[in-house]
Formats: C-alpha cells, structure tokens, sequence
C-alpha cells in the first residue's frame, strides 16, 4: 500500500524533538574509567582506586563548550565498563568507591550544576552494554537494575534533554547476552523526563548512520517506521580496534526517504538524524592524539555540513587524566565560536525586499527576511515549484546561504532547488548552487560571490512547499 506523499507531508516534529533541533550542536563528554586506562571499551574489572583526576575543573569544560557555541552536554554517565560517575546505590562500582573527593563525589550533579550556570541543557548517556553487572545476561534482573539506575539519574540532576542509549550488546560475565526492555525504559523516559528526546536506540533521534561525520546529502526526517525499530533492536558488538568501528555511509543506506522508499513502507514518521563524531580520532582521552585534534576549519565544515544537511551536530570533547579539556581542543574549539559567530552573527539579507513568482503571494513572502521561526511563505496549494526573489538593495558579497522550511507545521516537503544570483538589476543570472531536501536547515557553501540579487528556484516539492527563512552570509 504504502505512505502517499499526501501522508508525510502531514508529518511533523513532536514539541520535544522541536525543542531538541533548535539546539542545533551540542557536546559529547566522554570521561570515565577508560580515561584512565587508556582503553575505549574497558572490560568492567577496573580497579575504582584508578579513577581519580587531579584537577577536575567541570566549569572550564561548560566554558569551553558554551564558547564553542555549542548548547547543551550529554555526559557518559556509565560506559560499557559499568562504572558509574554519580554514586549510584545500586552498585559499589562507582565514584563512591574512588579515591576523588574522599569518595563523596557526584561528577554528574557536578556537571548538571555547571550547565545549568552557564545556560547550556544537560543531557545523560547510560550504556546499557555493563561488562560490570553481575546480572548483566540475566535479562529481567538487568533490566530491573538498568531501569533503577536511570531512574536516579532521571529524578536527581534537574531537566534533562537527551537520554542517550547506544545499541552496544556484548557478552556480561556469565557469556551470555543481554535482551533489552526498550519499551520499559522509554516508558520511564517519558514519565519522569517528558521533555527529554531518547535518541539513537529510541524513538525521537536517530543515528545518521556512521562515526566519522559523513551526512548524506539528502537528510530526510521523514522516513519508515520501520527505521525505529532496527535502531531499537541493534546489537553491536563491534571492538572499538575493528576498522569497521567507525564505518561509513553505503550507496545502501544514501536513501532514506525518498518518494520510492516512502511508497514501499507501511508507515511513516518524523525521525530526524544526529551525527555524532570526536573532536579526537577517539572517543576517551588518549595523549597519543594530542597533535590528532581537528582543526577550527575542518570544525566550521563538519557544523555547516550537519546542521546545514538537516542533522545536529553532537561533537565529542573528551577531558585528560587531570580533569579538563586539554589546551590544544580548548584552543580549536574558542576559535569554532569565533569562526561561527563572525559568519552566522549578521544576516545580510535581513529585512530584505522579496517577490514571489505568483503575485498574491508577495505579502507573505517578506516572512522569509523577517527574522521568525514561527513565520513562512508557500505558493497557492498544489503549486510545487516555485520562484522567490531577493532584493538586497546593492551588491553585496557572501558565501553563504541558508534555507529552513516550516518543519514544524507543515512537515518536510522541498526536493529540490537552485540558486541563482545577479550582480545588479540588468545583469545575466548565474547559477550559483543546487540541492536536494532543506527540511530544519539548509546551508549552501558557496565561492565568494558578489550580488544584489538573489533567486530561489524551487524545482521540486511535496504538494506544496514552505520557507520560514533564507539568510545570506559572509565567512570572510
């Protein structure tokens, strides 16, 4: 039977995963056990004594996040190696049994309370992959333990906006596998964090498909149902030294949502992608990739790339032995900020003059220039290509233009477009750039280019497409 285009454009995000887009980038904090093993996946027999940084200064990585520019952390709360950085009264393999703070510590109130001062969101990663857990294999005493264990976490650190679940699934201690109780734990999600999105394995935010920053140029937030329940059951028991670890996007998965794959699903959803990827070639602190770091530049490609290619960025920071974030990705990460404030502080195509290639809808059209998420335009319903014109009133020289649709009225519907600009009234147009979806947002690189006008040619939609914005800047 399948999803009809009629269908999905009627699908839109949840106010949670409304919320969640907005934030657009945001931090990873991998810190933990392995940070001072120099291991990525420990085995859960670490000795607690190990785990006791010198100079923990949560403050300083909120500092350096919030510079960056970036709007939240979500912090590994426990890793595959059991240990947990809260004291938690259900395990003595915890900071309880750490040397830090004379075992008294909470690393994970520590760091709510510091985005909190700061203004960023807070978010929990828990594994649910326990190489620590006795019961671990034991599938209805694991879960029972794992629930408890994400209930402190849900009821004693404030608001929490992501509950982060990977589908790790190895062996526990007794050889044996674990079957997860999804549908138990977003259950207590949604009751005791009803504004917290639970992505990767769960229902809001998916993962975009590898580890190495890779988005697809078609990003679709709209796809099969049948998507969420691959992701719920994914059981991977990759080594963090097997090549495939961080692997790639395939020809395979490319397509996602398009008009064909919608027509042999049963059912649709709004299922929008996440990429996440490391500031490091690993996820924990190791000294070898000190001079591995990502630079400014690469930073500035990998944010325009996800964010601009209707994704969120969830970029990992991971602290060193003494407890902060180390000098070099301090450094990288100020520069990001400078870098993304400088190009993304100034529209310059706001309050612009706009037209429309059918007149009645000229009034609305200045709603893409007005600086509202909560305005838009769209041609006459059943129209679905469509032209807008830019007036910036003089050349003006950018390399940059960004799109967002209406996402959270109207759905995704925009599949494809060009833009084209003019030099000044008179002048031949020149096409500067062509893509495929827009969805939350679109940002199209461009060579520097001078123009006063600026056209918009929307060459393909669902139905009817919608534009809340397009902004025009300069990186130079």
């Amino acid at each position: 039977m399948g999803v009809s285009i009629e269908e999905a454009i009627q699908i839109v995000p949840s106010p949670r995963q409304m919320a969640w887009q907005e934030m657009e980038f945001y931090a990873f904090i991998h810190f933990g056990m392995n940070t001072f093993t120099g291991r990525q996946w420990g085995t859960g027999e670490e000795d607690p004594q190990l785990f006791d940084p010198t100079d923990l200064d949560v403050e300083q990585w909120v500092t350096v996040c919030r510079e960056a520019g970036m709007t939240g952390v979500i912090l590994t709360c426990k890793h595959h190696d059991g240990f947990c950085l809260w004291p938690s009264a259900y395990t003595a393999h915890s900071v309880r049994s750490a040397p830090w703070r004379g075992g008294q510590g909470d690393l994970v109130r520590e760091v709510a309370e510091a985005c909190r001062a700061q203004g960023l969101k807070f978010g929990v990663y828990l594994s649910p992959w326990d190489r620590n857990a006795p019961t671990y294999g034991d599938s209805p005493a694991y879960n029972r333990y794992f629930q408890l264990q994400l209930t402190e976490l849900l009821t004693q650190y404030g608001e929490i906006f992501c509950v982060w679940l990977d589908g790790a699934c190895g062996e526990g201690r007794n050889g044996k596998k674990q079957v997860y109780d999804w549908d138990g734990t977003y259950r207590l999600v949604r009751e005791m964090q009803p504004g917290a999105v639970i992505a990767v394995c769960g229902p809001d935010v998916r993962w975009c498909g590898n580890e190495a920053g890779h988005t697809r140029r078609s990003e679709w937030s709209v796809v099969p149902a049948a998507m969420r329940d691959t992701e719920k059951v994914q059981a991977d028991s990759q080594q963090a030294d097997d090549p495939a670890w961080a692997r790639r996007l395939t020809a395979e998965d490319e397509d996602l949502g398009s008009r064909a794959v919608l027509a042999q699903a049963e059912r649709a959803i709004w299922y929008p992608s996440e990429v996440d990827v490391s500031i490091r070639p690993q996820w924990f602190y190791d000294p070898a990739d000190d001079d591995q770091v990502k630079s400014a530049e690469a930073l500035v490609e990998l944010f325009e790339r996800s964010v601009g290619g209707n994704s969120a960025l969830l970029l990992n920071v991971p602290p060193d032995r003494r407890g902060k974030i180390h000098e070099r990705d301090a450094a990288v990460l100020r520069e990001l900020g400078v870098r993304l404030r400088r190009t993304y502080g100034r529209d310059l195509a706001a309050g612009a003059a706009v037209w429309a290639s059918h007149a009645e809808r000229d009034a609305v059209a200045a709603h893409v220039t007005d600086g509202r998420s909560d305005t838009y335009w769209s041609p006459p319903a059943g129209v679905e290509q469509a032209e807008l014109v830019v007036d910036l009133g003089e050349p003006v020289v950018f390399d940059r233009v960004m799109l967002q649709e209406f996402i959270q009225g109207a759905g995704q519907r925009i599949e494809s477009f060009e833009l084209w600009g003019q030099g000044q009234a008179g002048d031949d147009w020149v096409l500067l750039d062509e893509g495929t979806v827009v969805g939350y947002k679109k940002i199209c690189r461009l060579n520097l280019t001078t123009a006063q006008m600026l056209k918009l040619r929307i060459t393909g939609s669902r139905i009817q497409p919608t534009l809340s914005r397009l902004g025009i800047f300069c990186s130079q």
